[in-house]
């Protein structure tokens, strides 16, 4: 009897050793994160971010959201951010040349496309014809100089012969984000926007008034880069949320978005 009780009192002292390991474990891997992220990808971010916690509910990870321009600037003057998804290539590559990104860790996370929205012009149809004439009193697009769906929207009207018609009537959205909320409300009646704007099923402008998309030959692709800052390089929950990002889980959620992922 007294064999018995002692192997049992071994038995649970072991299972209380194994559970206090995982305990412990899970203390030590379970982490917080800050991450910034370019405001066209607010939305869809969140949704990977509901995906991820199912599979890794030990982790918490807060977004800050903001134009590609402004939250590189953040980056470079020593914001607290252990990674960043920016509108572009070329600031989250700027980075890795500062000396704040990790080479290693760099991806392009997804393909953005613009679209031309009106509530009030037949801009599916006649998309430049609309353009041409621009009898509306306002044109929004995001800050070219901070957005890169902005740089691009600029660009493709002046590809086309447009922009001096419409310089007059163009109203600049810090971000594409906030470009958007100018057609959302009707403050501008026309305006480029992030088709992953327009697909979103929460979006206020959801299979209401029309759209084009500008064919992706017509402007340099928005080629979405993603890298760990130096901040972030031992934090488990980047790590993990990194390599989520990466799978068919993720990308499935991307492309519902309206994203291209190559």
């Amino acid at each position: 009897m007294k064999k018995t009780h002692k192997r049992l009192g071994q038995g649970l002292s072991l299972i209380f050793g194994l559970a206090l390991g995982l305990a412990f474990s899970s203390q030590v891997y379970a982490q917080n994160a800050t991450v910034a992220v370019a405001a066209n990808f607010t939305k869809t971010i969140e949704s990977v971010n509901e995906a991820f916690v199912k599979h890794h509910p030990e982790h918490h990870i807060k977004f800050s959201f903001g134009p590609t321009g402004k939250l590189f600037a953040q980056i470079k003057n020593g914001a607290p951010f252990d990674a960043f998804f920016a509108a572009d290539e070329r600031r989250a590559k700027k980075t890795i040349e500062v000396g704040t990104g990790l080479a290693n860790s760099y991806f392009v996370y997804a393909q953005g496309k613009i679209a031309l929205y009106s509530s009030k012009f037949p801009v599916a149809k006649k998309p430049i014809e609309v353009l041409k004439q621009a009898k509306f009193n306002h044109l929004a697009i995001a800050n070219p100089k901070t957005a890169p769906y902005g740089e691009r929207a600029q660009a493709f009207l002046q590809s086309q012969g447009l922009y001096d018609g419409v310089k007059a009537k163009i109203v600049n959205g810090e971000s594409i984000a906030h470009a958007f909320q100018y057609v959302a409300t009707g403050n501008a009646e026309i305006g480029f926007v992030a088709m992953s704007q327009i697909v979103d099923p929460q979006s206020p402008i959801y299979k209401k008034g029309e759209y084009w998309v500008v064919p992706q030959a017509d402007y340099k692709p928005i080629n979405q880069g993603a890298v760990v800052l130096k901040r972030g390089k031992e934090n488990a929950a980047i790590k993990d949320f990194m390599a989520f990002m990466k799978t068919p889980e993720a990308i499935k959620i991307i492309e519902n978005y309206g994203y291209g992922v190559n």
